[in-house]
């Protein structure tokens, strides 16, 4: 293995974002969540999710 191989940058498998049904928007940041449009209830993505796990916890 030569060093020129070692250190090249790898080329991504694939940049599709429309891969399957579309998602919900979280109700705090309207990013993208990993539910569907159809979820029932708040849906929050991964980020706030553990930003308001942390809320919850700390609040006694």
């Amino acid at each position: 293995m030569d060093d020129a191989s070692y250190c090249e940058t790898p080329v991504p498998a694939s940049t599709e974002t429309d891969v399957g049904p579309p998602s919900a928007e979280c109700v705090l940041c309207r990013e993208p969540t990993e539910y569907p449009e159809s979820a029932k209830g708040a849906t929050l993505c991964p980020v706030c999710a553990w930003q308001e796990a942390e809320r919850s916890a700390c609040s006694g």
